[in-house]
């Protein structure tokens, strides 16, 4: 039973929404590893965020049990994010199997990311079983999408399973596959111990639990083992497995996939893809693949309510515990307080974090513009990397600016594609060729900013294409442009929250837009405010906000017109004094509703 022979490691992949957490659901009722009575949808996803959404964002291994034809096999299912945000986590997740279940919705067809995951698979040298889901779906085409399996993934038709998750169709054929066509564990023959980390989490009692996939070698607990990219030593507490819920092992042998307890303290000491091998004979090479993964979009976090600073601290090192993507380091804004500088992945970990921040946490929370990282070379030549407007240069010494660039696949409906090249021109970006999928379908490969992407720009894909429209995407190196950091100015002081590095010939309507914007926000002063955006020291756009006038002539009852005006350049006077003394406090409420509404501008 135990013997390498009988297991067999995969993955399940696919676009968003194609069906994959309720196949592993029906993967489980169907080994019983889980009984009927505790069995509930999406038992895979366990955040409450996951269930809401219909997304997975974190990896989910189980171990099952599959008997055929008198055999018992060992099935380790790892379950797999499908957002383009987390492909680092399916590249490490995929490295830990021999085998992936390709998901293709029967009535969607093949997608964006079933392209880019099925690229990863290959590239990881994985046998792929297409899986059509859906069938039963009245809008189901499924000979389009085998035809589009063949001539996308030039996989052969006659290789895909049809099935239907929802309604248990083809799970049997599906089972036979894996059992068939997945091979048996690889690099077990290696002399030594080499185990990987495909994902980590925090327990508050056990410390750190690595999910590990063993390669050679066995572990249990009492062992001492090293971590091979740092060479830290470490403990090993506890082994077990998934079946869903963790259970304690004596031992993990090479093939398998559990979990250790060590004795480590914070996850940002563990590095996902890392090596863990034996202290006393250590392995000459690490396991493929392992790279540090880097923030890719930046963003403040404040408090609403500056007094909750501490507690916003201590949450973010919990959840920081369970996210080893997530970094940060304290800031301080003359606007917002103190706070926090966070690094993201992409836009949907952003907004994930900060919505566990708000649930799981219980704050209130307000974030500034998304930035990425820029490269600044200066005129002695040094080149700094400014992921925040108020660390950018003085104009004067700047030699250069080069922003991050993306290559985006975007696959879209043929009637969209027009409104598409000019979504993609006014976001600063080219087309670089088309690729027709089929007689309704088409892909666009086209070369974007990533500043351009960040805030607006799925939501009007999804828009122009009616929801149809999908896209994935890497990052393409770098390229120069004219960026230029733009201040907000309220009664001639600058705004440190709302300023913004913009491309320059996006500025002026950009400033125009967020003057309008405060202008509605501001209350009135018994002076007149000046808005300003301004481009070091040249005024783009500017707005007033009229004083509120107190009607200092109504206790004149009837007399000469000169008490009248003498009253009214006496209050001329106080207003001008006034304007040079009184500071404009700009109440949080603004900040807020700015800050929100920046996604609509």
């Amino acid at each position: 039973m135990e013997s390498t022979a009988h297991i067999r490691n995969f993955s399940i992949i696919a676009h968003v929404d194609h069906g994959k957490t309720t196949l592993s659901d029906r993967l489980l009722e169907h080994t019983q590893t889980v009984t009927q009575r505790a069995m509930q949808d999406q038992l895979l996803d366990s955040m409450d965020l996951e269930r809401e959404r219909g997304i997975t964002i974190k990896s989910h291994p189980v171990t099952m049990i599959h008997r055929d034809n008198g055999s018992e096999y060992l099935f380790n299912l790892i379950d797999t994010p499908g957002h383009v945000d987390f492909s680092y986590e399916v590249s490490r997740s995929l490295s830990a199997c021999e085998g992936a279940l390709l998901l293709i919705d029967a009535a969607q067809g093949i997608e964006a990311q079933t392209v880019a995951n099925a690229h990863l698979a290959v590239s990881q040298e994985l046998e792929i079983i297409p899986v059509i889901n859906k069938i039963d779906l009245p809008s189901a085409d499924v000979d389009g999408v085998l035809q589009q399996l063949e001539d996308i993934l030039a996989i052969p038709r006659e290789d895909a399973v049809l099935a239907s998750a929802k309604n248990g169709i083809g799970i049997d054929e599906i089972m036979e596959s894996v059992v068939k066509r997945i091979p048996q564990p690889r690099w077990v023959e290696y002399d030594g111990i080499r185990i990987l980390i495909f994902d980590s989490v925090y327990d508050p009692y056990k410390g750190v639990i690595c999910y590990v996939r063993v390669f050679s070698g066995s572990v249990k607990s009492g062992d001492s083992a090293t971590l091979m990219s740092d060479g830290t030593k470490i403990q090993i507490k506890e082994v077990g497995r998934f079946t869903p819920k963790m259970t304690q092992r004596d031992t993990l042998s090479e093939g398998q996939v559990g979990y250790i307890v060590t004795n480590i303290k914070s996850v940002s000491d563990v590095k996902i893809g890392d090596t863990i091998t034996g202290t006393q004979k250590p392995a000459k090479e690490m396991l493929p693949g392992f790279k540090e993964v880097r923030p890719m979009v930046f963003s403040g976090i404040y408090p609403l309510d500056t007094s909750d600073y501490q507690k916003l601290t201590a949450s973010m090192g919990k959840l920081r515990l369970n996210d080893a993507a997530l970094s940060y380091q304290t800031e301080s804004s003359a606007a917002l307080g103190f706070g926090f500088r966070c690094g993201f992945l992409g836009l949907l970990h952003m907004e994930i974090v900060q919505e566990r921040l708000r649930r799981e946490y219980d704050l209130d929370i307000i974030s500034t513009y998304p930035s990425v990282v820029y490269r600044v070379t200066n005129t002695q030549g040094d080149v700094l990397h400014i992921d925040n407007p108020l660390n950018f240069p003085d104009p004067s010494e700047i030699e250069k600016i080069e922003e991050p660039i993306i290559k985006a696949n975007i696959h879209t409906p043929n009637d969209s594609i027009g409104d598409l090249l000019a979504l993609i021109a006014e976001k600063r970006g080219y087309c670089d060729h088309t690729e027709t999928l089929d007689s309704t379908r088409i892909m666009i490969v086209c070369v974007l900013p990533l500043n351009e992407i960040l805030i607006d720009f799925n939501d009007r894909l999804k828009s122009i294409t009616h929801g149809y429209g999908s896209m994935d995407y890497e990052m393409n190196g770098y390229q120069v442009s004219k960026l230029v950091r733009m201040d907000l100015l309220v009664n001639a002081e600058v705004v440190d929250a709302f300023s913004l590095i913009v491309h320059q010939d996006k500025a002026e309507s950009r400033g125009r837009a967020l003057c309008e914007k405060l202008k509605e926000i501001l209350p009135r002063q018994l002076f007149k405010i000046a808005i300003q955006a301004a481009i070091g020291s040249r005024i783009v756009a500017r707005e007033t906000i009229s004083a509120l006038r107190k009607d200092v002539t109504a206790k004149c009852y009837g007399g000469d017109i000169t008490r009248k005006r003498k009253l009214l350049e006496k209050q001329k006077e106080g207003k001008k004094r006034m304007k040079q003394v009184g500071s404009v406090s700009i109440p949080q409420e603004a900040f807020i509703d700015v800050l929100k509404n920046n996604s609509s501008n």
